[in-house]
């Protein structure tokens, strides 16, 4: 005959009127452990101390925190400045292929205030508009010329470039995510765009009445002009293209004194911080900045000096929006066309009301949690009441048995 081994532990934690042991029902298993725990050191009330006490006071923390934080957009009733200038990024790269003619069209009907480009020198000493230093991204170089795709675009001719078209790429590449759908008349306009001269560019703007920025890069060695880059450049805008001084904002540094003695009109623009007296000896009126570059403090530092400061480049609304707030006097930007639809900044508001808001939203949030804790407490409770019950339940049914079995047992093997 088989034999059945019992195995007995014995606790003096433990009260055999619940089997736990025994019996692996898994409310026999909760009823032993319950009375253990009723038979120890109460270190329950301990434990929740130490739970609770740092979860409330970070909570405090977080609660407390946005009352004290700083935003450009918090600000009283009237003391927000204009809203700033729209300089178009190489036009409107998000409508149209940058640096073409059409690019620039179509951020002056949207309603920019200036025109941002690229100014490269040809060989035979035409500038002419292209930020990359070769033609491969934006022209069909490498079907017209496939043995000079790699050239620097400043070795082509203003003959050979006349050549190339610079607007195809844009609707093979869609170089933006979010510039949706043209119109078939634009599809077209842009399959025919050619590189853009810089004689023809500032017309444009002056027709216009529109400001004008450019990089201007200097040619590599052994480019015919190579050392004369700068004068070609005031050449072409002051004789070739009749464009008013005032509308061009000068950025090169090299030949800086020499620029303003011959353009005075000029608007001398920065690329780089410096102190407010070194602008001011160098004639500088306006900064061009990165945005991360520029905190609220240094534009209005600089404003005070009658120095203004354009940011770049700005594309989202809510970035505008902080620009706009910290007092930034114009933006260059890929997104004329959505910019210019904002009447005023988003999240502006006084501190009053964000006081109130973050006050509320604190209220909210200490009854969301009471209430929480409060339907935690209520199922504790009405579990604990189950398992009394359910103790009370053994203690009259199965357990009665397996204690008269028990009695009854000859001896324990262990």
């Amino acid at each position: 005959m088989p034999k059945f081994i019992y195995v007995l532990f014995i606790s003096t934690d433990w009260d055999f009127s619940c089997p736990g042991l025994l019996y692996h029902s898994p409310l026999h298993i909760i009823c032993t452990l319950g009375r253990s725990v009723e038979n120890s050191p109460p270190l329950i009330p301990v434990v929740q101390v130490v739970i609770v006490g740092p979860y409330l006071a970070i909570l405090l923390f977080l609660f407390l925190i946005p009352l004290g934080m700083y935003s450009p957009c918090i600000r009283e009733v009237g003391t927000l400045g204009p809203k700033p200038a729209l300089i178009g990024h190489r036009g409107a790269p998000m409508l149209a292929p940058e640096n073409t003619e059409m690019s620039f069209q179509k951020t002056i009907e949207h309603g920019g205030d200036g025109l941002e480009t690229d100014v490269t020198i040809s060989y035979d000493g035409i500038p002419f508009l292209m930020h990359d230093s070769s033609l491969r991204r934006t022209t069909n170089v490498r079907e017209v010329y496939p043995n000079d795709t790699a050239q620097n675009a400043a070795l082509f001719s203003w003959d050979a470039l006349k050549e190339l078209n610079a607007g195809a790429w844009f609707l093979k590449d869609k170089p933006f995510s979010c510039m949706g759908s043209l119109s078939r008349a634009d599809q077209m306009q842009a399959m025919n765009q050619s590189i853009y001269k810089l004689s023809n560019f500032l017309r444009l703007a002056d027709s216009q009445n529109k400001l004008v920025i450019f990089d201007l890069y200097r040619p590599p060695e052994k480019h015919p002009y190579r050392h004369s880059w700068i004068n070609r450049t005031l050449e072409v805008i002051l004789n070739e293209s009749g464009i008013r001084p005032h509308l061009v904002l000068w950025l090169e540094n090299d030949m800086r004194s020499f620029v303003h003695s011959v353009a005075p009109g000029f608007q001398q623009t920065m690329g780089t911080k410096a102190p407010v007296e070194d602008l001011l000896m160098d004639n500088i009126v306006k900064l061009n900045l990165a945005y991360t570059e520029m905190s609220s403090e240094d534009i209005r530092k600089y404003a005070e000096a009658n120095i203004t400061t354009n940011l770049y480049v700005i594309n989202e609304p809510w970035l505008f929006s902080l620009a706009w707030c910290s007092g930034a006097h114009s933006v260059t930007t890929n997104a004329v066309h959505t910019l210019k639809n904002l009447s005023q900044p988003l999240f502006l508001m006084t501190p009053q009301q964000y006081n109130i808001m973050w006050i509320l939203t604190d209220l909210a949030s200490v009854l969301l949690i009471s209430l929480i804790f409060a339907l935690h407490w209520w199922r504790e409770r009405s579990f604990s009441c189950c398992a009394h019950d359910g103790g009370s339940m053994l203690e009259s049914g199965t357990y009665n048995k397996f204690r008269t079995e028990l009695s009854n047992m000859p001896a324990v093997v262990a």
